[in-house]
Order: structure tokens, then sequence, then C-alpha cells
């Protein structure tokens, strides 16, 4: 079975929805047949690469929430990060554009280590003093060699817009015609969705009923097609 996430690394109810999916894939009886996959998503994908501001000024802005709202929304986040084992700092972080961390994800998907480094652009974003933002790619290349990927090829990713960007857009399509229109969006053998970060007992419900109701392979045989099997080739006589 396989599960497609959508999710940024800004969005701090990924962060703990992905703590809450784990948890639930943890005790999943059939937790090795199933293949998570990472898709791209961004909150703000019209946000210029240089514009970077304070969380709670994108909040106030974006929202026209106060100031004291705002703070209070972020020490809810923290609160609900914690019950998970999450760290997460309540003040002084930035919010800026997303889409080089998702080409990078893209290519450390290549290299078998995206949920690696997905994990550690949240860790990044959300639990640690330096910006993700501010410092420009050598603290992505920082990030994608902690992951356990090449330094040098991380650079060569990053130094070329190009470069995996067109995932990156059939990601956010794909969301689109899903009918994501936020994030996290769970979907679970292209048969069910869940959107949010829901409690753990939800993913685990939702993992045993997509499990369940997966339909059985029909095999259409006529016996007519010939085939080969483990002891060769069927040879016709005539």
């Amino acid at each position: 079975m396989r599960v497609e996430i959508w999710s940024d690394i800004a969005c701090p109810w990924c962060y703990v929805g992905k703590a809450r999916f784990e948890r639930a894939l943890e005790a999943f009886p059939h937790r090795d047949e199933v293949e998570v996959v990472h898709r791209s998503f961004e909150l703000d994908p019209g946000r210029a690469k240089e514009d970077v501001q304070p969380v709670l000024t994108m909040l106030t802005r974006k929202y026209g929430m106060s100031e004291a709202q705002a703070q209070a929304g972020e020490e809810n986040l923290g609160a609900q990060a914690a019950a998970e084992g999450l760290d997460y700092h309540t003040r002084d972080r930035d919010h800026g554009n997303t889409f080089d961390m998702h080409r990078l994800l893209h290519f450390a998907k290549e290299q078998g280590r995206q949920d690696e480094l997905l994990q550690i652009l949240y860790r990044a974003n959300f639990a640690e003093e330096r910006s993700v933002f501010t410092e420009g790619d050598e603290r992505l290349v920082e990030l994608a060699v902690e992951a356990g990927l090449d330094a040098q090829a991380a650079r060569t990713v990053l130094a070329d817009p190009a470069a995996y960007a067109d995932e990156v857009r059939a990601d956010e399509r794909e969301a689109a015609q899903l009918g994501a229109t936020g994030v996290p969006f769970f979907v679970l053998d292209r048969t069910y969705g869940v959107s949010g970060a829901q409690p753990a007992e939800v993913f685990t419900q939702a993992l045993t009923q997509a499990w369940g109701e997966r339909s059985p392979l029909t095999v259409i045989d006529q016996g007519t097609g010939e085939a080969c099997g483990p002891d060769g080739c069927a040879v016709p006589q005539h």
C-alpha cells in the first residue's frame, strides 16, 4: 500500500501531523508493506525568495489577527508538538519561500533520503534558532549533508533554478486535482484522503480501512497467451 503525504516545511501542522501519522504507522501490523512518499505543496508559492519575515508578522498580516492572538496560536502549536515529543520554538522564528527545499527533497527522493531530509528540515525550521531562510544555499547544503546527501550534488541542485522544479509543480498540480486546499494531506492508495494533523487514532483507522479494502488482482487468462515462468518459456509447436 502506498501513502502519499502532501506537506510544506513552513507548515507547523505538517510537522505535528507527520509525527502522529508515524506513530500510527509504527503500530500498524503491515508496516513493512506500506510505502510512504512525500509530495510538495507550498503554502506561500508567490513569496519571493528574498522576502523573509517573522512568523508573527506573517500571521498578523495574512490572517488579520493581533500579535497576541498570533503568539497564543504559536504557544498552542508548541504544546501540540511537545505532546508528540517534538521541540518547537514558539518565538523568534521566521517565514519564507520553501521552493528550493522542495526541489532538494525531490533530489533526496532519488537518493533514497527523502524522509531523512524532510525531518531534518522540519527540525531546523521549528526547533532550532538558526534560520533556514536567511543564510542562503549553504545552510540547506549543510542540512542535506546531515541527511546523508553529497554536498556538491546538493549545491549543484540549488544553483540551478530549473532542477526538479517541474517535479515540484507536478506535485502541486496533482494536489489541486485531488482537491487538497491545505496541508498536511494524506492519500492512501489513491482511495482514501485524510486532511489535517489528525490524532494518531484516525490514521490507524484509515490505514486499517484502506488495507482491508484493497482490491485483489483480477487475472484474465483464457489459456491462450504464451508466457515465461520459472521452468522456462512456452514454445509454439506449429
